[in-house]
């Protein structure tokens, strides 16, 4: 499948949704809403032009006029960004984000149990694939509509198992990512992890480790993309191209790039987490390095802020002491580290979920469904609500909507990461069995527990290096 078919899936514009036979309006996020006006024009403008064509009349020559308009706008667009000075409190570079972070622990090893840890990283592995495979059906929806498919559609809500059925009228045929049929992704049929991008990175993570250990660059990040990665979809198609076109892997990242604060980058943290278990600064380093490939500012704090609240999640009871945790390790009034801090006092002032992702919805309204900002509010809010209860932090993660396949993967992995695979529910857990299948070239097939062995031999060199 072609790269452009699969990033439909971080795209989506309002839509219907089939239920029962009856047709609602899906309040789907679109993916930029903040110029409503400019979109209404733009449609308007495309249904003239085809109705122009299909009546005989040559429309070429206005679709070239427009085509070339557009370019240079964007072209003078893009070079008035690239001439703004970058906010003091948004800083690219490691050493400037270090300079701006609030003290922290920095290493909690003495805290980490080595008996525990194979146990640990096997659930952070199994929770970040139930909480992928949870959201995956509904990626893009809205709050609202997830809410009313499962009232309609006999659908358990709050969710507290996999979709029985496709809450989207899509074949169930669909190979998702080329590989796994949607089905595949539905409880009647699961019986082992599909193919996705959320868990498809943490794989190539594991892959790069194993060859280059824990003191990689961003230029090793490059070439095991080129070597392992067939398709990307938004920042990480945007850097793939570049760097297929021979720009630098340093400047991969930025150059004509409109998603570098967008979530890409921190669906990608997990792999450094499981290999700095305890450790959240090296955790958050090796997420620098990995996100710099692709994204900038909002985009690799959000990456690091991930990766350090579940290497902190290793040694923790409660998710809220990992996520401050993982605040010192990024800038302290970055947007991140404001939307992080606020989500949280929300959560304790309104003390009720569906309050708070009200106020985050509407905070963020207009913004990306797939934009780092209000996606980690929501993954922030399932975690605080979810207090340790794996079902119910994936299950929030979820149904707030946005990237929900993302949110759900990632509030798994750290609940995994503090609870371990023992402690996972077996309605979760059995149905994802032992098989793993990946889009990766030449690493389609692998097994949950052979991964959590292998991120447990990584981790054990790393911390090594902490001693």
């Amino acid at each position: 499948m072609l790269p452009e078919a699969v990033c439909q899936r971080r795209r989506w514009l309002s839509g219907t949704l089939a239920v029962d036979g009856l047709f609602i309006l899906a309040k789907i996020k679109r993916t930029m809403g903040y110029f409503p006006e400019l979109e209404k024009i733009w449609q308007e403008y495309l249904a003239w032009l085809a109705l122009a064509r299909e009546r005989g009349l040559s429309a070429s020559s206005f679709a070239g006029k427009t085509s070339r308009f557009l370019a240079t706008e964007k072209k003078k667009l893009q070079e008035r960004l690239e001439k703004m000075r970058p906010s003091r409190k948004e800083p690219d570079s490691l050493k400037a984000i270090r300079q701006l972070r609030p003290s922290g622990p920095r290493r909690l090893t003495e805290k980490l149990s080595t008996q525990q840890l194979p146990d640990r990283l096997l659930g952070a592995w199994l929770g970040r694939a139930a909480g992928c495979i949870l959201g995956l059906p509904c990626e893009g929806m809205s709050k609202e509509a997830i809410r009313f498919v499962c009232l309609n559609h006999a659908h358990p809500y709050p969710l507290s198992d996999y979709w029985s059925h496709d809450p989207k009228p899509l074949p169930p045929q669909t190979l998702h990512y080329g590989t796994t049929a949607r089905r595949n992704f539905l409880k009647p049929h699961l019986s082992s992890i599909g193919a996705d991008d959320d868990l498809a990175y943490t794989i190539l993570g594991l892959l790069l480790l194993e060859e280059k250990g824990s003191c990689f660059t961003t230029k090793d990040v490059a070439r095991a993309w080129l070597k392992y990665l067939p398709l990307a979809c938004t920042a990480e198609a945007v850097a793939l191209n570049n760097l297929k076109h021979g720009i630098s892997p340093d400047r991969a990242g930025q150059v004509d790039n409109p998603y570098s604060d967008w979530i890409g980058a921190d669906i990608r943290s997990d792999p450094w987490a499981y290999a700095a278990p305890g450790w959240p600064e090296k955790a958050a380093e090796m997420a620098y390095y990995d996100a710099f490939l692709s994204h900038r500012g909002t985009g690799i704090h959000a990456a690091m802020f991930f990766s350090a609240a579940i290497s902190a999640a290793f040694v923790c009871q409660d998710p809220l002491e990992a996520i401050r945790i993982a605040l010192t390790e990024i800038p302290r009034d970055c947007r991140l580290a404001r939307t992080v801090r606020q989500t949280i006092d929300w959560c304790h002032r309104d003390r009720d979920w569906e309050k708070t992702t009200d106020r985050i919805l509407k905070t963020f309204s207009g913004m990306s469904a797939a934009h780092a900002l209000n996606n980690a509010a929501v993954t922030v809010a399932s975690l605080v609500y979810g207090g340790g209860d794996f079902s119910r932090t994936i299950a929030l993660a979820v149904m707030a909507g946005l990237d929900t396949d993302c949110n759900g993967a990632t509030a798994g992995s750290l609940a995994g990461a503090m609870l371990g695979a023992s402690r996972l529910p077996s309605r979760w857990k059995k149905p994802l069995g032992n098989q793993v299948h990946t889009y990766l070239k030449g690493h389609k097939n692998f097994h949950s527990d052979e991964l959590a062995a292998r991120f447990h031999r990584i981790a054990l060199k790393v911390l090594d290096e902490s001693i």
